[in-house]
C-alpha cells in the first residue's frame, strides 16, 4: 500500500474543465451549495476552487479531459434535485442525486436447478485481499444468494483490514486448513478449523489475520451483491467481550465441529450436526452437515424451501432430478434444487457428507 511521506501531501482536488467559468461557478455555488475557497487571477479568472460535502473541486477554464460525474449522496434525492432528477452542469459534468443509505433489498429467488462441478478448469477469480473465488451458484438465483469457495494458497498473514458487510445473511464454513479472524465484541483472535463455521451477523466488524497454506472456506451470503465497508476507526480486538450482542436481530456464531453432537436427520439413513444458525438468526437460515448412517437405499424427496444449497464435503453420490439426466457428484460439487421438485440420491458412498444451507430455516420435506 502506498503511504505518503508525512507533510508532503497536504490536500487533494479534482480538476474539471469548463469554457465559461462564471456560469459554471455560479451553478456549483447557487444550485449545488458549494462554497468558493479561491479564485484567480482577479482581473480575468481562469481557476476557481470550490468545496463542499467532503470534496474539493478546481474549475479550470480550458482544462482538457472528461467532464466526469459528480454523485451527491442525499437523505432525500428528490428534494435535493428539486424534482429534476440528474442534472448536467454548464461544463458538462453529470450531477447525480442518490440516497446516502438506500433501502436494503433482497431479490426474490429465481428458481432453477443448479449443479456445479469441481473441475480442474473451473473459473477462479481474484477478489478482495487477494483471495481466490470459485462461484458455486452461477446466475446466483436472480441475485438472491451468492455461494463461493474461497481459497488462500499460501500460509501467512492476510492483507486485510477491519471491515463489515451490509448483508441479510452470511455464513463462513471452513472446508480445509485453518484461518485466524478477529471479531468485534468477541475477544482475541479466533481460529476456524476444518469443519468449523462462523455466522457473521449483519455489519459485525471483523478482520482476517492469517491462514494456513491451502485454506478453503465456503461462504454463503444474501443478497449476492452486497457492499463491504472499511472501518478506519475501529481497532480490533475491542476491549469488551459481548458474545450475546445482536446485530440486526442476529448473533455471532462460532461453531466448533469437535464439540458438535450428531442426531437423526430428516432423510432416512442420515444423521446431522446442527451448526447453531437457526437459533442465532431467529429462523433466517438453517445450516447442517449431514452424513450417512445406516441404510444406503435410494431416497426420493422434495421440499418447499425457497433456497437450499448443498455442498458435497466428502464422498460420492448420484443425483437424479425429475426431467433431468442423472449427475455423478463428488467432493467439491454443489447442487440447488427448486422447491417442490422431486429428486433422488442413490449410489452414495458410506463416507458421503454434505453441507446444507437452507433459507429460511422453516420448511417441510416430503420423502416418497
Amino acid at each position: 500500500m502506498f503511504t505518503s511521506v508525512p507533510h508532503q501531501i497536504q490536500a487533494a482536488e479534482i480538476v474539471l474543465g469548463c469554457d465559461d467559468l462564471a456560469t459554471t461557478l455560479a451553478f456549483y455555488q447557487e444550485r449545488l451549495g458549494f462554497r468558493l475557497d479561491a479564485i484567480y487571477p482577479a482581473d480575468d479568472p481562469t481557476d476557481a476552487v470550490v468545496s463542499g460535502y467532503g470534496l474539493r473541486v478546481r474549475l479550470q477554464r480550458g482544462a482538457v479531459g472528461s467532464p466526469g460525474t459528480l454523485r451527491l449522496l442525499c437523505d432525500n434525492p428528490e428534494a435535493a434535485s428539486r424534482g429534476e432528477g440528474d442534472l448536467i452542469a454548464p461544463n458538462g459534468t453529470r450531477i447525480e442525486f442518490v440516497e446516502v443509505d438506500p433501502p436494503f433489498v433482497v431479490p426474490e429467488v429465481a428458481h432453477s436447478v443448479v449443479i456445479t462441478k469441481n473441475s480442474a478448469d473451473a473459473e477462479i477469480i481474484t477478489g478482495r485481499a487477494g483471495m481466490r473465488y470459485r462461484d458455486l451458484i452461477p446466475g446466483r438465483l436472480g441475485g438472491h444468494v451468492i455461494a463461493s469457495q474461497i481459497s488462500i494458497p499460501d500460509a501467512g498473514p492476510v492483507p486485510d483490514s477491519v471491515h463489515f458487510h451490509k448483508v441479510h445473511f452470511q455464513l463462513i464454513y471452513c472446508y480445509k486448513g485453518w484461518v485466524k479472524v478477529l471479531y468485534e465484541d468477541n475477544g482475541p483472535p479466533i481460529t476456524l478449523q476444518a469443519g468449523d463455521c462462523f455466522m457473521q451477523p449483519p455489519e459485525i466488524r471483523h478482520r482476517v489475520l492469517e491462514s494456513s497454506a491451502g485454506l478453503e472456506v465456503i461462504e454463503v451470503s444474501v443478497p449476492s451483491e452486497h457492499i463491504t465497508y472499511i472501518d478506519h476507526e475501529m481497532e480490533l480486538p475491542t476491549p469488551d467481550l459481548v458474545p450475546e450482542r445482536e446485530y440486526s436481530g442476529q448473533k455471532f456464531v462460532n461453531h466448533k465441529a469437535a464439540n458438535a453432537t450428531w442426531s437423526s436427520w430428516r432423510l432416512p439413513g442420515f444423521e446431522a450436526r446442527d451448526l447453531e444458525i437457526n437459533a442465532a438468526t431467529s429462523g433466517v437460515a438453517d445450516v447442517k452437515v449431514a452424513r450417512v448412517k445406516g441404510n444406503r437405499a435410494p431416497i426420493i424427496t422434495s421440499n418447499n424451501c425457497p433456497m437450499v444449497f448443498n455442498f458435497v464435503l466428502e464422498g460420492e453420490t448420484t443425483l437424479q432430478v425429475d426431467g433431468e439426466e442423472a449427475e455423478s457428484l463428488a467432493a467439491g460439487d454443489t447442487f440447488v434444487i427448486p422447491p417442490d421438485v422431486k429428486h433422488t440420491i442413490f449410489d452414495y458412498s458410506g463416507d458421503l457428507e454434505i453441507l446444507e444451507v437452507a433459507l429460511p430455516a422453516d420448511f417441510e420435506t416430503k420423502v416418497y
